[in-house]
């Protein structure tokens, strides 16, 4: 673990060669967002800038976005629950709905104190997903809010930490591999309880002694198509002819970057799992390094 320290706290803002018409719109929680479940435990504040969800031994919670996006670029600041938050998932994503719905998602699995947080991604494309990699982060994300990323495009889905790449999912349809490009998708977020599975395969139990347990959002900001703003499936054509463009390729230090922190802090990966795939990898994996 000596090597996380190499990273400094700020990291070079050219991690992708952004072209933005426009800046991204911040939005508003009150005017962005509906608190869906979990009644009081879900908090808007401070004038729609804060959010908050808690858990309790009764109830999660959870909210989702009023808008469906169909691609583009997601930001949102957590920090995550404090302390001993083992059992507790912190699930942020985006998601359209039905049996072969698509998804893009960030999981935070917690842990004992004092033990590093999981972040568990993966992408659904018409119902299936089991893409799933896995990070340890570089920081604590418990003292401070960090920024989580999904940048969602026709050609690729790149997610990032405070900007820095950890994982690109390409569009491998020529491979017979589906991609999320058709169906919008809302950005959807919870706490709950996932004591059956998610601290050690589900040896570590939830300590209720320590609840209510809280996370936090802010800086929601969106630089995408929107469906209430007439975007449709026709707009995907809009990310090769220069409008809504929001992000181009990773440049060389971006790449770098990618595979810096897949090299040390990547520690599951679906395309090098022998034992789930003994007759050999899925079709994309021969795409997923960069």
């Amino acid at each position: 673990m000596g090597r996380r320290s190499s990273l400094t706290t700020t990291v070079v803002a050219a991690v992708l060669l952004v072209t933005m018409f426009g800046s991204a719109y911040s939005g508003n929680f009150f005017d962005e967002f509906d608190l869906t479940w979990g009644d009081h435990r879900g908090k808007i504040f401070n004038g729609g800038n804060m959010l908050s969800l808690s858990l309790d031994r009764v109830s999660g919670s959870g909210f989702k976005s009023k808008k469906e996006y169909l691609f583009g670029r997601i930001d949102m600041q957590l920090k995550l629950v404090a302390g001993n938050s083992a059992g507790t998932v912190t699930a942020y994503y985006l998601s359209s709905q039905g049996a072969t719905h698509d998804e893009i998602d960030f999981e935070f699995l917690g842990n004992e104190t004092g033990k590093p947080y999981v972040l568990h991604t993966n992408v659904f494309a018409q119902g299936k997903g089991n893409r799933e990699q896995q990070f340890y982060l570089w920081f604590d994300p418990t003292k401070n809010f960090h920024t989580y990323s999904i940048v969602w495009r026709p050609q690729h889905i790149i997610f990032l930490v405070d900007n820095l790449p950890i994982r690109v999912f390409n569009n491998a349809e020529k491979l017979g591999v589906p991609f999320p490009k058709s169906q919008p998708m809302r950005i959807y977020s919870s706490l709950w309880n996932a004591d059956d599975w998610a601290t050690r395969g589900g040896l570590v139990k939830t300590d209720w002694s320590k609840a209510p347990f809280t996370a936090y959002y802010r800086g929601f900001k969106a630089a995408a198509c929107t469906v209430s703003s007439g975007c449709d499936p026709k707009f995907k054509s809009s990310f090769t002819d220069g409008k809504f463009q929001v992000a181009n390729e990773l440049n060389a230090y971006g790449r770098r970057r990618l595979r810096w922190v897949q090299r040390y802090f990547m520690i599951y990966d679906y395309c090098s799992d022998l034992k789930r795939f003994p007759r050999g990898f899925p079709p994309e994996c021969k795409r997923s390094r960069v």
